[in-house]
């Protein structure tokens, strides 16, 4: 197949186009928002191509994978194709619901042509999907290898925009984490933030994936202090490295962290004393994080994401043919 889809999530969409398709990116001349073209961070295989955006109307396009409300219409103007009726089409839902949760509606949830699919369960336990065929495919990740030495008694955190995104990130709970061990954030963004916070922490910004899992893999264990967040895709490639981890029991992440794998919990003082008690003792440390490299594979494996995305493209597919021969 040719998929159509935009560069939105760079470690989401770097397991997505590892299978076995045809992968179009929009490109803008300024390489903003709707167009980035192809990922300059992430190794992305021969397979994905970019494609400047008017221009995009000559390709063939089997299916559109859509992430954002305002991609319906860009798909639509840019493909002269309206997805969903002119050419088959799937949303994917990345982010947990904003605002007032309990009563916040899909933008899809009054389309039934579009198949709506969110990448954690509880995305689809919070949503209201509305009409729409709700479905999940839960992530998948490239695994970069045991890599953990855990050499740096030190806590490596990930988190892009640290600032902007304070109470969702937790980042104002990173000051009493830093009480109990030193940090050192990598992500977007993150540069100046040890000043703004009062804390002791290196900053590591925008590294190239591969770069950043070989620092990142030299710290004890790893620290996600995300409040609210669908399941960060960081959390689960530390585990495949090898880390042991420390996460606030929020959103997904307590389907992902078995006990032996690390520390979950809603008390920071739990988590604080999970930090300390795995910065002092490597061996604890490597044991948890060889248990929780395990879970990773086994529920996150690339093979089973793959497979699921497969079987969505088909329904996708063949109900856009039923619909079609029914009218």
């Amino acid at each position: 197949m040719r998929i159509l889809l935009w560069h939105v999530h760079g470690s989401w969409t770097t397991a997505f186009v590892q299978g076995t398709h045809e992968y179009l990116v929009p490109l803008v001349p300024d390489r903003g928002p709707d167009g980035r073209g192809r990922a300059r961070t992430y190794p992305w295989p021969g397979t994905v191509r970019e494609v400047p955006w008017d221009r995009l109307g000559d390709e063939e396009v089997d299916l559109v994978v859509l992430q954002r409300p305002h991609e319906l219409d860009l798909a639509g103007r840019w493909l002269r194709r309206r997805p969903g009726r002119d050419v088959p089409a799937v949303y994917v839902e990345h982010n947990a619901p904003p605002g007032d949760v309990p009563r916040t509606r899909h933008p899809l949830a009054e389309r039934d042509d579009i198949p709506l699919v969110h990448v954690t369960h509880f995305n689809e336990l919070f949503w209201d999907s509305g009409r729409a065929p709700a479905l999940v495919v839960e992530h998948g990740v490239v695994d970069p290898g045991h890599r953990y030495t855990g050499e740096l008694p030190r806590v490596g955190v990930v988190v892009n925009e640290p600032v902007r995104r304070e109470r969702v990130a937790g980042t104002d709970l990173l000051p009493r984490f830093a009480a109990a061990a030193p940090l050192d954030v990598f992500g977007m963004k993150v540069t100046g933030l040890p000043d703004l916070l009062g804390v002791t922490a290196g900053t590591f910004e925008d590294m190239p994936q591969r770069a950043m899992h070989t620092e990142l893999a030299r710290r004890r264990v790893y620290l996600h202090p995300y409040r609210w967040t669908s399941l960060g895709l960081s959390l689960i490639e530390a585990m495949t490295l090898g880390m042991p981890v420390v996460a606030l029991a929020t959103t997904e992440a307590v389907e992902a962290v078995p006990p032996e794998a690390g520390v979950i919990s809603t008390r920071v003082a739990t988590l604080t004393d999970a930090l300390r008690a795995f910065v002092a003792d490597p061996v604890l440390a490597r044991r948890s994080g060889e248990a929780a490299r395990a879970a990773a594979l086994a529920r996150y494996g690339l093979g089973r994401f793959l497979s699921d995305w497969d079987r969505v493209f088909a329904l996708a597919t063949d109900d856009m043919a039923g619909a079609g021969s029914r009218r």
